[in-house]
C-alpha cells in the first residue's frame, strides 16, 4: 500500500454528498470518415480488450488508523467503470451538457478506484463525446490532462490502449512497490523538507494575519467581499462550456502587455461583473479569485503538486482596460512573491494561506466573511491536433469542483489554437449559468475595443453550447 500525501487525503476527508471532490473532461470527437454508424460500438469492442488497469486505474482509497493509503483493486471490474450512453433526441450539445450536469453531481464509490468515463453518442453527424471523471485524491487537473492527451495519438492511423491501460509514470502509486528509503535517509529528506515548509507555513500565517491595505496591490485572505457564490451548496450541477479564440486573448495580450493568463482573468471579471450586476448583486469591493499554480515543471514527484495566489479581479471597475490592468498589477505582485519560493515552501505557503477555509466552511462564516470568492484555473493543453482510434478531438472541456461556499467554479484549458471554458456550479445557488457563456463573449468584444483590436471574424457555422434551463 502507499499511503497519500496530507494534500491528497484533503479531498477525501472534504467530500460530503453536496461537495463531490472529483474533477473530469469532456471531449467531443468526430469520427474518421466512412467509418460508419458502428464506430462507436466498434470502439468499445477494442477498449473491452484491456479488462485490466495499471496503477492508478486499479487503485482504490482504505483508511487504516487514520491515514489513507491506495490499495490495488483485486477484483477490478472494466465494465463498472467504462459506460456507454446515448443522448436523447434532438442529440444537441444543450443535451450533452444536461447529462454532464447530471452525471458530476454522482459521488465516486470509494469501494472501487476513483474513476468512471462514459462514451456518449447521438450529437449531430455522428459525433459522440466522453465524459471521463477522477477523484482530486488521484489527480490534479494538471496531470488528468496530460494523462488523457498521453492516451490519444498525434495520427489518425496510431490505435492506442484505452487510458486505464497505458502506464504513466508520474503517480507515486505507480511507483509503491519501489524499495522504500531507509531511516537515515527519510529522516534527511524530513529535514530538508522542514527548511522549506516552516518559511511557507510562517508567510502563509503572516498573510491571514497581517492588516489588509485598501491602497496594496496584491490580494489577502479575507478581503473578499460576500458574493451570491460564497453559500453552502447543494448536491446537484449545472455545467456550461464553449471555446474562444487563443489568437484573441494573444492580441489583447500584445496591445496591453498582459499575459493570456491575466487576459483570461479579466475576460473571466468581466463576465462575473455582468452577471452580478444583472442579478443585482454586484458588490461594491472587488471579487477575489484563488488561482491554483502548478508546479509539476520543477519536480517529477506525481500527486497533487500545486500552489496558489490571490488575485484581485477589479469588478468594481466599470472601464475594461483599468480593470486588466488592475489585475496584471495583483497577479505580478504574487507571482513576484511565489518566484522567490522553493518548490516546498509554495507549496506550504499556499495551504497555509488559505487554511481557515475549513473552518469557515464549518462555521458557515464563510458566508459573511469569504476567504475568497471563487476558483479560478488555466490548465496548459496540447497544442497539436489529437486522435482516439482514428476519431478526430474537435473539442476539449474541464469540469472542476464547486465547493460549500464557492458555489462556482471557472476553469479553463487549451487545445489547439482555442481555449475552452468550463464553468460548473451549484444549480441552485447559481441561477442562469448559461448566461455567463454570453457574458464571456462581451467581454472579449469589450476589451477588443477598449483596445481598438478588429475582432475576430465568426465561423460560418457556430457552435452555441447551452448549460440546460
Amino acid at each position: 500500500m502507499q499511503a497519500l500525501s496530507p494534500t491528497d487525503s484533503a479531498f477525501l476527508w472534504m467530500e460530503t454528498r453536496n461537495q463531490p471532490m472529483h474533477v473530469a473532461g469532456l471531449s467531443i470527437y468526430t469520427p474518421p470518415s466512412g467509418s460508419g454508424h458502428h464506430f462507436v460500438s466498434e470502439l468499445l469492442a477494442q477498449w473491452n480488450q484491456y479488462p485490466a488497469a495499471i496503477a492508478p486505474f486499479n487503485l482504490r482509497p482504505v483508511l487504516r488508523m487514520g491515514l489513507w493509503y491506495w490499495e490495488e483493486d483485486k477484483e477490478f471490474e472494466q465494465d463498472y467503470h467504462l459506460r456507454h450512453l446515448a443522448l436523447p433526441q434532438p442529440g444537441r450539445i444543450r443535451e450533452l451538457l444536461a447529462m454532464v450536469s447530471r452525471l458530476h453531481a454522482n459521488l465516486l464509490d470509494r469501494n472501487r478506484p476513483l474513476w468512471e468515463m462514459y462514451v456518449i453518442e447521438g450529437l449531430p453527424g455522428g459525433r459522440f463525446a466522453t465524459y471521463t471523471k477522477m477523484h482530486h485524491a488521484l489527480v490534479d487537473g494538471v496531470t488528468g490532462a496530460r494523462m488523457a492527451a498521453n492516451s490519444m495519438s498525434l495520427t489518425a492511423a496510431e490505435i492506442k490502449a484505452p487510458i486505464w491501460a497505458i502506464p504513466f509514470g508520474q503517480h507515486p502509486a505507480a511507483r509503491a512497490k519501489s524499495k522504500p528509503p531507509g531511516l537515515l535517509e527519510q529522516l534527511g529528506n524530513a529535514a530538508k523538507a522542514g527548511k522549506d515548509i516552516l518559511p511557507g507555513i510562517g508567510s502563509g500565517l503572516w498573510d491571514i494575519l497581517r492588516p489588509s491595505d485598501d491602497g496594496a496591490t496584491g490580494a489577502l485572505p479575507f478581503q473578499a467581499p460576500p458574493t451570491p457564490f460564497n453559500v453552502e451548496i447543494s448536491g446537484s450541477r449545472r455545467f456550461a462550456s464553449q471555446s474562444y479564440s487563443l489568437a484573441r486573448f494573444k492580441r489583447i495580450g500584445e496591445a496591453a502587455s498582459a499575459t493570456v493568463n491575466d487576459v483570461t482573468l479579466a475576460i473571466c471579471a468581466g463576465a462575473l461583473r455582468e452577471y452580478l450586476m444583472a442579478q443585482h448583486k454586484l458588490p461594491k469591493k472587488p471579487l477575489v479569485a484563488m488561482v491554483p499554480v502548478s508546479l509539476h515543471g520543477e519536480t517529477n514527484v506525481g500527486g497533487n503538486q500545486v500552489s496558489l495566489l490571490l488575485a484581485s479581479l477589479a469588478t468594481h471597475i466599470a472601464d475594461p482596460l483599468k480593470r486588466l490592468n488592475r489585475i496584471v498589477e495583483s497577479t505580478t505582485h504574487a507571482k513576484d512573491r511565489l518566484t522567490k519560493m522553493p518548490r516546498l515552501q509554495k507549496m506550504a505557503h499556499g495551504i497555509t494561506s488559505i487554511s481557515p477555509l475549513g473552518l469557515g466552511i464549518v462555521t458557515g462564516t464563510a458566508e459573511k466573511h469569504p476567504l475568497f470568492n471563487l476558483v479560478i484555473s488555466n490548465v496548459p493543453g496540447p497544442r497539436e491536433t489529437l486522435y482516439m482510434n482514428g476519431a478526430r478531438l474537435d473539442e476539449a472541456y474541464p469540469v472542476s469542483i464547486p465547493t460549500h461556499y464557492l458555489a462556482m467554479n471557472i476553469t479553463i484549458s487549451g487545445y489547439g489554437d482555442n481555449l475552452g471554458f468550463g464553468y460548473i456550479a451549484c444549480r441552485r445557488s447559481v441561477p442562469a449559468l448559461q448566461r455567463m457563456l454570453d457574458y464571456t463573449q462581451n467581454a472579449i468584444t469589450e476589451l477588443e475595443a477598449a483596445l481598438g483590436i478588429a475582432a475576430t471574424p465568426a465561423p460560418k457555422k457556430p457552435r452555441k453550447k447551452r448549460a440546460p434551463q
